[in-house]
């Protein structure tokens, strides 16, 4: 049985009406109540989606059926070759990657992992990295710089793992050295966030040329209910905490933090896969053509300059 959201429920109920009423359009004439039934879906549809508060466009980014880095990897990009380890501590399940090709180009693609079964959530870690994840993903950035492949990562993560165990193999030190690192490869790079992406977790992985989000995605230097349990010592607030992060695309692309917002199929990415494939198939085409005829030495000082300019400000 699918995973329904509860503001899908009468979408996901009409559909089922309409898939009945379908059954039985070869045994009787009801053309007419088929036709009007599809009006309703669509109309109901629309509505919907253009209303979704930012709590709910959180929940679609939580979907267990939305596609994940590995999805995306298997139909979008071809040749796939995964490599493990940070050649320091072990192999992090929560963040995958490698060299792949997209449409015969050579990249080396990183992204955060989630998983489906219980069974694997917890080899996944529930897509929250330990430092050895984050230090794999720095191998795999100098190899896309020393063989000048494009460099393609994917945020999919509540947050970096917060254990006692990932501090003391220093998470945050993995963290700020891939941003110092990435700030400054030689190669291009495309962000993109597909789900969650949440605070230094995210951004461990997420500095690029372009940062793409997916119009149901979010992002932002705290979770909901984290920033609820903060602020009002409940998690009873975090429709109104999400409210005031103003964590969706089009908030982040107003405020400059990404670059484009990629649209989804109607109903989310979850709702169909197939087509949210070939969206984004689309959307990397465009802007790898366009970052990889730019100068590697203009790119890195245009790439810095804007994260620099982030969070500045002026008081009248």
């Amino acid at each position: 049985m699918k995973y329904v959201l509860d503001f899908e429920k009468p979408i996901v109920e009409l559909e089922q009406k309409l898939a009945e009423l379908r059954a039985l359009a070869d045994q009787f004439e009801i053309g007419t109540e088929l036709s009007e039934l599809e009006q309703r879906l669509e109309s109901l549809r629309q509505q919907v989606y253009a209303n979704l508060t930012r709590w709910q466009r959180v929940q679609i980014a939580r979907h267990p059926e939305r596609p994940y880095t590995l999805d995306y990897l298997q139909n979008v990009f071809t040749d796939f070759v995964e490599l493990h380890g940070d050649r320091c501590f072990g192999d992090d399940g929560a963040i995958v990657g490698g060299l792949a090709r997209f449409e015969g180009m050579p990249v080396v693609v990183v992204g955060h992992q989630k998983g489906r079964t219980t069974q694997e959530n917890l080899r996944r870690n529930f897509g929250m990295p330990n430092p050895e994840g984050y230090r794999k993903a720095l191998r795999l950035f100098r190899l896309a710089e020393k063989f000048q492949r494009p460099l393609i990562t994917f945020l999919d993560t509540p947050g970096a793992f917060p254990g006692i165990e990932a501090e003391e193999r220093g998470q945050a030190e993995a963290i700020a050295r891939n941003l110092f690192e990435m700030a400054r490869l030689r190669t291009p790079i495309i962000v993109i966030v597909i789900g969650e992406g949440g605070s230094g977790g995210a951004l461990g992985i997420g500095v690029g040329d372009r940062v793409l989000m997916l119009q149901y995605a979010w992002y932002s230097v705290i979770a909901p209910e984290s920033c609820s349990s903060i602020l009002w010592r409940s998690w009873d607030f975090k429709e109104q905490a999400a409210e005031e992060l103003e964590l969706c695309a089009e908030d982040l692309l107003r405020l400059g933090v990404i670059d484009r917002v990629v649209p989804e199929p109607p109903g989310g990415a979850h709702r169909n896969p197939a087509q949210m494939y070939e969206i984004l198939r689309t959307v990397l085409r465009e802007e790898l053509s366009a970052l990889v005829q730019k100068p590697i030495e203009e790119l890195v000082e245009q790439r810095q300059e804007k994260f620099f300019r982030m969070g500045v400000w002026q008081e009248a």
